[in-house]
Parts: C-alpha cells; structure tokens; sequence
C-alpha cells in the first residue's frame, strides 16, 4: 500500500522520510495531540475537508524549516502528474500532509543560513522510495532524541482477519522510553521474539511523576508517525483509528503529549469500497483496527530508539545518550 523513502545529512543530524502510496492517493485522516505540532495541509485532511485524500506524507526534522520537504514532494510529484486535475492544461495539484520534529538542539550543525537541506533531502528520499524500511536512524528519526537517549524511526506491523495495520513513527519525544531500571522499555510487553532485548522490570515502586531523563525544561520534541489499515473505511472511522493509535506513544513514552510535544499521527486506508463486503462504519472494526494500531505504535516506537545508531540501554549495549 505504500512505499517509504528516507534520507538524511550526517553533519545536521537530520533528516526526511517519504511515504507514497503504490495506486494513487489514499483515503486519509490525523490526529494531534501535542502542544506544540510543526504541521502542513492537516486542514486537508481533517474531518471538514472535501476530498480527505493524501498524494503522498513526508515525516520531517527541522520544526518550521522541515516544512519545506513537503514542497518538494509536492512539486516533484506534480511533474510527474500525480496529483488533482483541477482545470485542464495547467499542473496536477497533490496534495501532500506534513509533519515535522524539533531536532535543531541536537548538537548537529545548523547553519544553514536561507538554504536549509530539507527540500534535497525530500527528493532524495522520494527517489529512494521501496517497499521495505529501516528501523533505528533513519529518515525523520535520524536525528531523534527520546528524553536524553537515541530516538529513531520504526515500523511494524500487524495482521487480524486478513487486514493488516501498520505503523510508523519518528520518535522524538520529551519523556523517556525506559522505565526507571534504566534498562526496560515501557513497552516491554508488547515485545516480540526478543526484538528489543527481552528486558522485564523486576519489582518496583511506583515510578516518579517525571523521569529523570526526560528533556530539560523549556526542550521542544514531537512524535510523528502514521498507521495504515489494508481495508478501505469511512474518514470517521480512519480518524478514530489514529486517535488510539495515540495510545501506544502513551505506552511506550513517558510523559506524552506534553505541552512541549507536537505529537502527530496520520492515518490511512484505500480509498473505494470494501471488495469483500465489511461494513466501514462497523464501530467493532474501529475499534479492533485501533486497539492494533496503538500495540503497533508502542513496538514501533521502541524498535526505533533500540535499533538507533549507538546502541540503547546502558547496561545492554553500552550508554547511546549525548
């Protein structure tokens, strides 16, 4: 259903990643729950929009700077003629929501002056697009902090009754992934097959208000990501999809949607009817595909800051913080 492309600067410590749909544009809807998002064309897709169709995502670093990924993707798409054809003879118009993470304190060089790499690193990262992706740093999440450890981007999915629900997310977030061991994730109980360390707390009081490793005070973060579901769904449907696809950030981070955060999450299905006849409005299917969907964002979020560059928890793989 979609292909993904990233690419990143070494020396800024950030970078870019691509979502483009396989056949044309997809049924989409999002959902923000951060006080602080770095956002394009959501309007677009919101619940009062014509059409509710994406061309293409693009994940970002950068905050307001990042923004500019999309307008690449847009135009490059557009002379490649994707997108709507609204007046005869002039260029198809796709459209193409964003979202961007604050990684500029990451100790990466950003002095770029009136040419920030975002618009080349979205070409390349559209020209670099395939059906399969690296979790860790890569992409949005090349830069990524969670709390004061590696964040990354990660992807997982999942299948029940024949659909399959995915999720990705460039973790970026205030709050920490660990818990206060400082070697288990918070999301530990959603781990498969060992994939990140088969880590278990031990017995423990109840954890502090805020970690020890979160953010300083005054820090900008964000968490942004999508969900796809393999079956086609009405737009409200879709929206209450990446509403508990929230959860799982609130699983794995802690704290989450923090007035800092611009925490964001798309969703997206294919557009049209359902072949095999579900009904898109039955809200058991909802909240099936949504319950997936958060357990997905929760692994995701882990197997991004695990497998990011240097290692993650101290005792495991040796120190990955700053």
């Amino acid at each position: 259903m979609l292909i993904i492309g990233h690419a990143h600067d070494c020396a800024a410590r950030t970078g870019v990643t691509v979502l483009l749909p396989v056949r044309g544009p997809l049924t989409c809807a999002v959902d923000m729950r951060g006080g602080g998002p770095a956002t394009r064309e959501t309007d677009a897709v919101g619940p009062d929009a014509t059409l509710g169709i994406a061309h293409a995502l693009v994940l970002s670093g950068g905050s307001v700077f990042g923004l500019a990924a999309a307008d690449a993707v847009a135009a490059s798409l557009s002379a490649r003629g994707t997108g709507l054809a609204l007046v005869p003879d002039t260029p198809p118009v796709p459209i193409v929501p964003a979202a961007c993470l604050y990684d500029l304190n990451n100790g990466g060089a950003k002095d770029w002056g009136e040419t920030p790499p975002y618009a080349d690193l979205a070409r390349k990262a559209l020209a670099d697009a395939r059906d399969t992706t690296p979790n860790g740093s890569a992409g949005a999440g090349y830069g990524a902090m969670a709390g004061t450890w590696r964040g990354g981007f990660g992807s997982v999915s999942d299948t029940h009754d024949g659909v399959t629900v995915t999720a990705h997310i460039a973790v970026n977030s205030i709050g920490s992934p660990l818990m206060p061991d400082g070697e288990t994730l918070w999301a530990w109980p959603f781990e498969r097959n060992g994939e990140f360390g088969n880590r278990h707390p031990g017995l423990m009081n109840p954890p502090p208000v805020l970690p020890a490793d979160i953010k300083g005070g005054g820090a900008t973060a964000t968490c942004i990501g999508a969900v796809t579901v393999s079956a086609p769904l009405d737009r409200v449907s879709l929206r209450r999809i990446a509403v508990m696809a929230q959860d799982g950030l609130a699983r794995s981070i802690r704290p989450s949607h923090a007035p800092f955060d611009g925490d964001t999450i798309f969703a997206l299905c294919p557009t049209g009817s359902d072949p095999q006849g579900m009904s898109a409005t039955d809200p058991g299917k909802t909240m099936t595909f949504g319950t997936l969907a958060a357990d997905c964002m929760a692994r995701a979020v882990a197997l991004g800051c695990w497998d990011a560059e240097e290692g993650f928890a101290p005792t495991v793989r040796g120190s990955n913080q700053p």
